[in-house]
């Protein structure tokens, strides 16, 4: 059979259309694969950072041995729960006690779909960007319920139905606190959290929704403890009274997953706070200036991006020292002080907080 030279150019074109789309699709999963590595290095920080602090308030060593520093040690705990046996409850719901662990995770990773890291850093630049991070906030404690249900057992149950009634108590007042800030936003049809971000670079520190919105700061500060159910609002799993919660029954890597997820947990409200009140990565920098004397346009964006990541994650560290410090500090509050915490005294400052806000703003317009 003769091809001619015809045939074979449009083969030839055929082919390398074909591998241009391929990577084209590796290029897309790129930014993914890259945040998904971040996220995995940042949860490893987080773990040894609390185990050093941790142990420096109570007088300890901590971690040293797993690698200099003890930096490896989250690995070494990461990699036994990967090889232990993944023991089941023999009159579980089996499905449900294996997808609980799975929904948590994820709608926890979502979040960092609409978390502006830097300038012009972020994933999905949604107009409903905060809005987006509080529904997919409220799936995870279904995870949790459902883990509670399907182990077939009471102290598990009641673990994950003090999760569902938690996040539901400081799930409003917090929704409210990002109604106050980015009520402005939302004024020109937008509640993207890269708008809210900029909104705040205007005056530079003094600028930051910290100074405009104190209280609602505060009032969002122990709602999104609350929501990562850190000490002392760590009801759902209270080892003196349920064993371990909703967690109970698993082993293995699932039981890692949980463990997993109060620190994506924890990584995601401290970046929200970053970039709701402290202006996320806004901060006066003369090195832009420098370099946009010499005209290096593309040295300045790869700077501003870099500087602007760093920024944020300095903040956001800020924040996680100060939830860590309190988890070791404070003892667990009872069940009815969380509840009456939430609804009597959060709630109704929330809310007089977004109505004088509202009243501000329209008399301002």
């Amino acid at each position: 059979m003769i091809i001619d030279r015809v045939e074979v150019e449009t083969i030839n074109s055929f082919s390398k259309s074909e591998l241009l789309k391929e990577v084209y699709g590796l290029i897309w999963i790129l930014p993914i694969l890259t945040l998904l590595l971040g996220i995995t290095i940042e949860v490893l920080v987080i773990v040894w950072l609390e185990r050093e602090i941790s142990a420096s308030i109570q007088q300890r060593i901590g971690p040293e041995y797993a690698g200099p520093l003890g930096l490896l040690q989250a690995i070494a705990d990461g990699t036994k729960l990967l090889f232990k046996e993944d023991i089941l409850p023999s009159r579980g719901d089996i499905p449900l006690f294996s997808i609980g662990p799975s929904i948590a995770v994820i709608s926890i990773l979502l979040s960092f779909l609409v978390i502006p890291l830097g300038y012009r850093f972020v994933l999905a630049d949604l107009s409903i960007g905060v809005f987006l991070w509080i529904a997919i906030s409220s799936i995870a404690p279904i995870g949790l319920l459902m883990a509670g249900y399907s182990s077939n057992n009471k102290y598990s149950f009641l673990g994950g139905l003090r999760a569902a009634a938690q996040s539901i108590s400081y799930e409003i007042p917090l929704t409210f606190c990002v109604l106050a800030i980015s009520l402005r936003v939302i004024l020109s049809n937008s509640s993207s959290t890269v708008d809210i971000v900029e909104a705040q670079s205007k005056y530079g520190f003094f600028g930051w929704n910290l100074w405009r919105q104190p209280i609602g700061f505060l009032v969002f500060l122990i709602s999104s403890l609350a929501e990562c159910e850190r000490l002392p609002f760590d009801l759902p799993e209270a080892e003196e009274e349920l064993v371990a919660g909703y967690q109970t029954e698993y082993s293995g890597i699932k039981y890692g997953l949980f463990y997993l997820v109060s620190y994506l947990n924890l990584l995601v409200s401290s970046l929200f706070v970053t970039v709701l009140y402290l202006g996320g990565w806004n901060f006066s920098l003369p090195y832009i200036s420098f370099f946009g004397f010499f005209q290096m346009n593309k040295m300045v964006g790869i700077l501003e991006m870099t500087m602007g990541i760093f920024i944020t994650l300095t903040k956001a560290y800020l924040f996680l020292f100060i939830s860590i410090t309190i988890r070791w500090t404070l003892p667990r509050m009872r069940m009815d002080q969380l509840l009456n915490l939430g609804w009597k005294f959060l709630l109704p400052i929330s809310l007089g907080n977004l109505l004088l806000t509202t009243s501000s703003q329209l008399v301002s317009l």
